[in-house]
């Protein structure tokens, strides 16, 4: 079997189990660092798998821009010219084309767009989409789907699942009858439907109905309020197979991801650690601390007491505000790098309290430790 649930949570919907790749088995839930340019933005390879990160996700719409599928087919493809041989995810890059791209003219057929590094035309089908992954030769991939944006009238929404639909059967086609093989690439739908819980089970349904690999919630994290975020998610979930992963794209923050957890959802990415180490922000088990701020300026303690991470073992929070302050790129590499540890120890520590029936009491407790305004979510307190 592909993916194996291994154990439930009693008092949530939280699983633990395991999800079978070309490149390994990956233990769920976990959490994908996000290297969109075949990188984790300043870290390395080599650090990802010293602080036990399981894969990485990269972006079709940047590597197909720079530097180009014919260079990386050339190294044989992404694993080799990134050097990570732990699996990857690649996003399909439709969400790229909608919100960084200098024009675009979406049809039926594909879309039609303007780079935003030279402005060069392109045309991409989803059929193209499916070449491109192909070539990338990741593990796990995605079709391309319409996002529709918040707010999102009703019409507008209708023609994204429409959209996203049609787009799914011809991508599911195209990939049987080319790249179906014995170490195949996991191919997973992508549910749209913005905010309406109808359309919601429409696109579901009708991507069952092709049937995929594995099952993505997209069109969150696009500027809706939190517990709307979590009413979409409380919608899909009882609508994917309970055999099948389920993947919650683009999000988030870590009280975000411990509840999305608890509603059954076994896959998650997000550029926050770095993007948020970049700006002075890190993560600990009591909430997020801002470096940046004046009260640090002499602050001997480590970013996190709690926190096993060389940056923790070793620097004050006073020398990582200087560092900050000073512009000194090291101060980036070592904020983004505590953050992605926390976030995979996070995973990790969710997986434990899973497997030892705890996870409902880890959930209330870490939610109320972090100062999160979902501790009194439905997941909490059911």
């Amino acid at each position: 079997m592909m993916f194996n649930i291994l154990q439930t949570d009693t008092g949530t919907r939280a699983r633990r189990g395991t999800l079978a790749t070309a490149h390994g088995i990956l233990q769920t839930p976990f959490f994908m660092p996000v290297g969109t340019n075949a990188t984790v933005k300043g870290i390395s390879a080599e650090e990802l798998r010293e602080m036990g990160a399981q894969l990485m996700l990269s972006n079709t719409y940047h590597l197909f821009l720079r530097p180009g599928l014919d260079i990386i087919r050339s190294f044989h493809g992404l694993h080799d010219f990134m050097k990570w041989d732990r699996p990857i995810l690649t996003d399909s890059g439709g969400y790229q084309v909608f919100s960084l791209a200098q024009f675009r003219k979406i049809t039926d057929e594909g879309v039609h767009f303007q780079s935003h590094i030279d402005g060069r035309k392109y045309f991409l089908t989803p059929e193209d989409v499916m070449t491109l992954e192909q070539g990338l030769g990741s593990d796990m991939i995605m079709p391309l789907d319409e996002c529709a944006p918040y707010p999102c009238d009703r019409k507008d929404a209708e023609r994204s699942v429409e959209r996203t639909t049609l787009w799914a059967r011809r991508a599911r086609a195209h990939y049987d009858a080319h790249m179906a093989g014995p170490s195949r690439q996991l191919l997973f739908g992508i549910v749209q439907g913005a905010t309406y819980e109808d359309l919601r089970r429409r696109s579901a349904e009708a991507l069952l109905d092709i049937g995929f690999d594995g099952y993505a919630i997209g069109g969150v994290s696009v500027g809706e309020p939190v517990p709307l975020m979590f009413d979409t998610v409380d919608w899909v979930e009882p609508m994917l197979p309970a055999d099948k992963p389920r993947y919650l794209m683009g999000i988030g923050l870590p009280d975000q991801i411990v509840d999305a957890v608890a509603c059954g959802i076994d896959m998650f990415d997000t550029c926050i650690p770095t993007r948020y180490g970049r700006h002075g922000s890190v993560f600990t088990r009591k909430g997020r601390v801002i470096i940046l701020n004046a009260e640090h300026i002499d602050d001997k303690r480590p970013i996190d007491e709690e926190c096993e991470c060389f940056v923790c073992r070793t620097y004050s929070r006073g020398y990582l505000r200087h560092l900050m302050k000073a512009g000194e790129m090291l101060g980036l590499r070592l904020l983004s790098y505590h953050n992605l540890f926390f976030y995979v120890r996070l995973m990790r520590d969710i997986r434990a309290a899973i497997e030892a029936g705890t996870f409902s009491a880890f959930h209330r407790s870490f939610l109320r430790a972090y100062g999160s305004e979902l501790y009194n979510s439905p997941q909490t307190n059911p």
